[in-house]
């Protein structure tokens, strides 16, 4: 099993969504976060007030899934959040050695997603 981690624009969750619904892969967990990167944060400005927002905000993928599957997500998450500027995002792989699902008690090679 592989753990497959993706920062991507906040705008382009939506397109990553049904990219990865198209390759088969339904379900992840996804939160916001924010972050310093290469690209240059906003001043807003407020009632007559600056203020400076240095963080950008992304939206963060987890998702696990069998080791056939991971060129399909990481195709199908960098078409769908590419736009060529600084801040498309970063995917990060790396191995799962355990897995146990809470309610039935199964581990990795038993079926989990039962």
């Amino acid at each position: 099993m592989k753990k497959l981690e993706a920062i991507i624009r906040s705008s382009k969750f939506e397109d990553v969504q049904q990219s990865l619904h198209e390759v088969g892969i339904n379900f992840f967990t996804f939160y916001e976060v924010k972050g310093y990167g290469h690209q240059p944060g906003k001043n807003l400005s407020y009632r007559g007030a600056v203020y400076d927002v240095g963080y950008i905000g992304r939206i963060k993928l987890d998702i696990i899934i069998s080791e056939e599957f991971v060129d399909a997500a990481k195709k199908a998450i960098k078409d769908a959040a590419h736009t060529g500027e600084k801040g498309d995002g970063l995917i990060l792989i790396t191995n799962v050695e355990n897995i146990v699902n809470i309610r039935s008690g199964l581990t990795d090679g038993e079926s989990i997603n039962s």
